[in-house]
Parts: structure tokens; sequence; C-alpha cells
């Protein structure tokens, strides 16, 4: 039987998740060989078990006092950008990135930020 959840609804599903601190529950979304390039597109990370590790430590690759103030899906065909707002500590006026997750199937195969990567750094 076919999934009736959208690629989007998969996305959002893993905000949630994020926001609740269930990496499990966002994990179980991806492939296992999955590919999730970090802001700055210089650092990759390729499989579960490495974006599981990354997730741990995600306090540390956040600005201080990060918050999403804003999100919102834009999905086409096996490709879903989320576009986030978002405010921190000392970039209270915040600022928006975007992610990309490619799909295969129902399952992400790939992550990708895009981010201002001068003013991400200014935030810390």
């Amino acid at each position: 039987m076919a999934s009736t959840t959208s690629h989007a609804d998969i996305v959002q599903r893993g905000w949630e998740a994020v926001g609740r601190g269930h990496w499990d529950t966002l994990i179980a979304d991806y492939l296992p060989d999955m590919l999730f390039v970090m802001p700055g597109q210089t650092d990759m990370l390729h499989g579960t078990a490495a974006f599981r590790g990354a997730l741990e430590n995600l306090g540390a690759a956040l600005p201080p006092g990060f918050e999403i103030t804003g999100l919102r899906q834009i999905s086409d065909g096996d490709e879903v950008v989320s576009i986030l707002n978002w405010a921190s500590t000392k970039c209270a006026g915040g600022s928006q990135l975007a992610v990309l997750f490619r799909f295969e199937g129902d399952k992400i195969s790939e992550e990708r930020w895009f981010v201002d990567t001068e003013q991400w750094t200014a935030c810390f």
C-alpha cells in the first residue's frame, strides 16, 4: 500500500522532532547512507551514524539563543526546501536560511543547508 504522507509532511515531522530533541524519530526518515551538507557547503557527513553524532552536538553548531521564528516548505517532486526565519541572542533581528531535502522514495537521501555564513559566524 502506498504512503499518503507527502515529502513536505515528512520534512515537517522532522522539524517537529528536532524541536523536541527526538533524534531517533528524525533519523527514521533518512536513508542509512544519507548525505548531510552543513552551512558553508564544505563539511559533509555521510550516513545516519555521523548525522546522529552531529545532532548530539547541535547546540554547539547553532548561534547562542537560536530559535526558529517561522517555517515554510516548498515542495516539487523529490525535493523539499524549508525556508526558516530565525533569530538568536546576538542577532535578535534574525534572518533566513534554506534547507534542501532530497528524497528517494519516502526517505531523505540528502539534507543541504544554505546559510549566509558571514552573518551566521557574526551571531556566535
